[in-house]
């Protein structure tokens, strides 16, 4: 697997990205169009970051890999609660 260096404003967007999501997915989700323009504005921070035209950015792994970055946090935050 490779490495990445993900600065940390991008996988805290990513993070917001995934909760915002998350509590979208809910039936009947509070603030609805709230949460939807949330979305659209972290997906435009995300998609926009500059780490995106570093040399690094640059392959479609990158981004995969900031998901799964993300995902493996949030795993290892709920077995330490």
């Amino acid at each position: 697997m490779e490495h990445f260096p993900f600065p940390d404003d991008l996988v805290q967007a990513q993070r917001a990205w995934l909760a915002t999501y998350r509590e979208l997915a809910t039936p009947r989700p509070y603030r609805n169009t709230a949460l939807r323009r949330q979305l659209l504005a972290l997906s435009d921070r995300v998609w926009r970051h500059p780490f995106w035209s570093t040399p690094a950015g640059r392959t479609p792994a990158a981004r995969v890999e900031l998901r799964r970055v993300v995902r493996r946090q949030e795993q290892r935050g709920r077995s330490a609660a």
